[in-house]
């Protein structure tokens, strides 16, 4: 189905001494797409100064990478199959440093906004090829348990590593090494690919469900673009309505295609599944709040409390080690013992609860006494939420459907994060213009008030989020109606870029 899909390697497990650094090739292109998620959120205010974007345009740096990434991302994993994993991964890793020069480059807002969306559609053929590449060159079990962990590892850290090298590379060089970076992991990637990994030609009876993808990412496009046109033109805009109702209309016409196509990219049968179908919903939802939380803490930390960028992605630290330590120390304990949505609801209701220290953030907001405590509740309830839903969203496939799940859950993640960003990001700005129309009526107090309803945008933003946390632990508690596993899902993999 998707590149996920495990194939018989031509290398058997064990004769091939260099495997364990095939490894090291693979992990280092999804280090570099995991890092993207974050290192660009830690430059953004410095690009927005230097590009002139508006504060409701700005979202777009972050959706046009995920809104490509999350919608092509089971194209991506058809096109390795058809055309192989090993040449795909080569494309993807090519095109990615290609897309990040351009970006690097960007001399406009909207040159930026088109890399990142060619940096999202380059990551949507490199993820699934890397991650097929790994199950192919490992086939023993106990090696294949390992090398997971590793992969794993890396993706878990992914995050905090692009939240330093974020920081450090804007506040010592300067945004656009943000993007740069990219480039001479992508050409040693690509070297070690060519030297270390192994596939078999792609299979040519697979089909492109090329009409779906554009079906179901122009919804979302859409959609995303709709919300963020909401913010200077108003919600009750023809513009903005005839936008979301035609993205609404495109994504049930994916739905009714999916229905016919000879090769659909998403096999209904799939979301059918409650529990699965549960897990979908409750992994888009609560990634909404996650990616407004790294949107609107950037800009509280570095332009209301003055943080320098490196100071701003070591901020952001507890949060990455909370999730990790939910995710690893405790959801992976406690799950074969307790049903999934035992740890996926108080998760959520712990993220909820995290989320509500920031809505009560003001101009002069303590971190250790404010902030510190809502990220390491975020983290926990999200890395408790995490690993339950993954293991349960996969348990119980057949293995031609495992590949297409697997790729279903990082696309709720994806998904999720896009419409978020965007909804949250209008959200904000709108409730800011709306604050300071309303107290600006002294001149000599513009600064001041313009400041204090940025703050207020953020923290009315942040409630709806809490709002959607709290709807995505319902969620999980109503639909994820499965028994604890009887396995602990060690060698499952993981979503892309959670942390």
């Amino acid at each position: 189905m998707s590149g996920t899909r495990t194939a018989e390697s031509t290398v058997p497990a064990g004769s091939d001494p260099r495997r364990w650094w095939g490894l090291v090739v693979i992990a280092l292109a999804q280090l570099m797409v995991v890092l993207d998620a974050t290192i660009v959120n830690i430059a953004l205010p410095s690009a927005q100064r230097a590009l002139g974007m508006s504060d409701g345009n700005r979202q777009w740096v972050i959706t046009a990478y995920t809104l490509a990434f999350g919608g092509l991302l089971l194209l991506g994993g058809r096109v390795a199959d058809l055309v192989g994993r090993k040449r795909t991964f080569v494309i993807g890793l090519i095109g990615f440093a290609g897309a990040s020069a351009l970006g690097g480059a960007a001399t406009t807002s909207a040159m930026l906004f088109g890399a990142r969306g060619l940096q999202g559609a380059f990551a949507a053929l490199l993820a699934p090829s890397a991650l097929s590449l790994l199950t192919t060159t490992f086939t023993d079990p106990k090696e294949r348990g390992k090398a997971f962990g590793i992969y794993g590892a890396l993706a878990g850290s992914g995050s905090a590593i692009g939240f330093i090298a974020g920081g450090l590379l804007t506040e010592y060089l300067n945004w656009r090494w943000c993007l740069y970076v990219n480039i001479p992991i992508a050409v040693i990637a690509v070297f070690g690919a060519f030297a270390l990994l192994h596939d078999r030609p792609g299979h040519t009876n697979v089909r492109l469900d090329v009409p779906g993808a554009i079906l179901g990412c122009g919804g979302l496009v859409a959609i995303v673009y709709g919300f963020s046109e909401a913010e200077p033109r108003g919600w009750s805009d023809p513009l903005v309505l005839a936008l979301l109702a035609g993205g609404v209309a495109l994504l049930a016409a994916f739905v009714w295609w999916q229905n016919r196509a000879p090769s659909p990219l998403l096999p209904l049968h799939i979301i059918k599944d409650r529990n699965r179908a549960g897990c979908f919903l409750t992994m888009g939802l609560a990634v909404v709040g996650m990616f407004g939380v790294f949107l609107f803490m950037t800009y509280y930390l570095q332009v209301v409390l003055g943080y320098s960028p490196v100071k701003t992605g070591l901020a952001f630290l507890p949060l990455t080690v909370a999730i990790i330590i939910g995710s690893t120390q405790i959801s992976a304990r406690l799950l074969p013992h307790l049903a999934p949505r035992m740890l996926m609801v108080p998760g959520m209701i712990l993220a909820a609860a995290g989320m509500l220290f920031f809505t009560q953030l003001t101009v002069e907001s303590d971190y250790a006494g404010e902030l510190l405590p809502g990220l390491l509740l975020l983290g926990l309830g999200m890395g408790l939420t995490f690993m339950p839903v993954f293991a349960t969203a996969t348990a119980g496939v057949a293995p031609h459907d495992s590949g297409v799940t697997s790729a279903t859950v990082n696309t709720s993640q994806q998904v999720g994060g896009s419409i978020g960003t965007a909804l949250l990001n209008t959200i904000a700005t709108t409730s800011t213009t709306a604050y300071v129309a309303a107290h600006l009526r002294d001149p000599a107090r513009r600064a001041a008030v313009v400041r204090e309803g940025v703050v207020h945008g953020y923290t009315v933003a942040i409630w709806w989020a809490v709002g959607i946390m709290l709807l995505a632990g319902l969620i999980a508690g109503l639909m994820v109606t499965a028994g604890p596993p009887r396995h602990a899902p060690s060698d499952t993999p993981v979503p892309e870029s959670v942390a």
